[in-house]
């Protein structure tokens, strides 16, 4: 995700208390819906639309982040 800020991404975790906060948010998502869609934990697809729906949302969050930090 965002594989051109990987640098500023990596600080942001790191000095960045609620930046670190949703970006592992987003990615402990993104492992729940895989594992759904895999048939290895059971969510209705209804769950699982309400998951991808809150990490659409959280990346929204991360990218608008990261292009205030780029421009600053």
């Amino acid at each position: 995700m965002f594989r051109e800020h990987r640098e500023l991404i990596s600080q942001l975790k790191q000095t960045d208390r609620h930046f670190e906060r949703l970006f592992e948010e987003h990615n402990a998502l993104d492992e729940r819906i895989a594992q759904a869609e895999a048939g290895q934990a059971h969510l209705s697809e209804q769950e699982i639309e309400t998951l991808k729906k809150r990490k659409l949302l959280l990346k929204d969050q991360i990218y608008a982040i990261l292009q205030a930090k780029s421009r600053a």
